[in-house]
């Protein structure tokens, strides 16, 4: 079953990263305030980005990494300016964890590129 890993843009500026199963109803709970804590007080919310996975697994593998990049990587990520996201890297030198055991294997894909969470 396919999820979906999406980063709202909130009222007052900040961005929200989230996954869910139904991209369309997630939405509709943020806008109405019923979505989370974080986004009700930031009234109104816009839908700048999604991604669809695999697995909400695989969503949720992608959110988390969302999470620790910089608001200049995800703006990046979001105008879809692909090409700036390595050079936004926190830290550009660290080698990508290998797959944990109880892996998938799935893969989301940003902008063309495989990006295994």
């Amino acid at each position: 079953m396919s999820a979906y890993v999406y980063i709202l843009r909130c009222g007052d500026g900040r961005l929200y990263v989230g996954s869910t199963r139904n991209l369309a109803q997630r939405i509709e709970q943020h806008q109405s305030g019923k979505g989370s804590a974080f986004t009700s007080r930031r009234l109104p919310v816009e839908l700048v980005f999604s991604e669809e996975c695999p697995s909400i697994g695989d969503a949720y593998g992608l959110e988390r990494k969302l999470h620790g990049w910089s608001r200049a990587k995800k703006e990046a990520l979001i105008s879809g300016r692909y090409d700036l996201l390595p050079g936004l890297s926190r830290n550009r030198q660290r080698v990508p964890p290998e797959p944990s055991a109880g892996s998938r294997g799935g893969f989301c894909s940003l902008g063309g590129a495989d990006f295994a969470p």
